[in-house]
């Protein structure tokens, strides 16, 4: 493993935040305007993969080549398909509860309110998780079998994510399951096939950053952060709050993990309605 220098990298830190911040604020413009806060979650995946591509840009000529095309690459491919598909999800749709919810709290001035809790925060995380982006893109370490075993470890996060989107996309474009709890394919293993496959994605990232120890010491923030808010941030709690009152939920989840994928449990009855 190479010392990475940190000269370049660091000077580039400023420009990556201020590239995340633009995408988000923009957004927020937007948001504003349209009276429409869910929009942040399209701009999640743009931010990153800008992020992304500014550091493949501000690397040149100080990283290995492949590398930055790897890292860059990977991210960007992660990135626009999950805005893509949140994009389309959400056509159509009013609020999100959950930031009606968020924005209910308010003291005072809803929109500046939203501008500190949500839009500034997830601009600070973009920046925080994309460091293993950043640092390998200023790795002039040659790509090896760590490097393989990481895009291994996207590969397969990237395809739990697409393959349970399509999943549960297919089940909700069947009017007999309206109503009903989808508990079939990859949702049968795990309650929450994308956010596992969101997961996996920044820890093989972060694979392809450990080209020193130095690197892979400050990149493992980004999976450890990333995993937290999946998990017990504003990911999985947050849904799993609101599908509490479905009927069936609580059968779902009784014979169903949580997070990672295993084999369902006997429930007590399989005539219960899905969803």
């Amino acid at each position: 493993m190479n010392v990475l220098a940190w000269g370049p990298p660091a000077a580039g830190l400023a420009i990556t935040a201020a590239v995340a911040a633009g995408v988000l604020l923009t957004t927020f413009a937007i948001a504003v305007r349209r009276g429409l806060h869910r929009l942040v979650d399209i701009a999640w995946g743009i931010a990153f993969s800008a992020v992304a591509v500014v550091s493949y840009l501000l690397s040149a000529g100080e990283g290995d080549d492949a590398r930055r095309l790897l890292v860059a690459v990977a991210t960007i491919v992660w990135g626009l398909r999950l805005s893509a598909h949140i994009a389309h999800r959400s056509r159509g749709h009013g609020e999100d509860p959950r930031y009606a919810e968020l924005l209910g709290k308010a003291r005072g001035r809803r929109t500046w309110y939203a501008l500190r809790t949500v839009y500034l925060l997830q601009a600070a995380l973009v920046w925080l998780i994309s460091l293993p982006v950043q640092t390998a893109s200023y790795s002039t370490e040659p790509l090896g079998w760590i490097d393989a075993a990481g895009l291994t470890v996207w590969a397969v996060g990237i395809g739990f994510e697409m393959v349970g989107d399509h999943q549960l996309a297919r089940f909700k474009t069947d009017p007999a399951n309206r109503g009903r709890i989808m508990d079939r394919g990859l949702w049968a293993w795990t309650r929450h096939p994308n956010y596992f496959g969101d997961s996996l994605v920044w820890w093989g990232l972060f694979l392809l950053a450990c080209t020193s120890w130095q690197a892979a010491l400050i990149s493992v923030v980004s999976p450890v952060v990333m995993t937290l808010l999946l998990t017990v941030g504003s990911g999985k709690r947050l849904l799993e709050r609101h599908m509490a009152h479905r009927p069936g939920y609580d059968d779902y989840a009784a014979r169903t993990s949580g997070f990672l994928p295993l084999p369902p449990r006997r429930g007590r009855a399989h005539a219960k309605p899905r969803k």
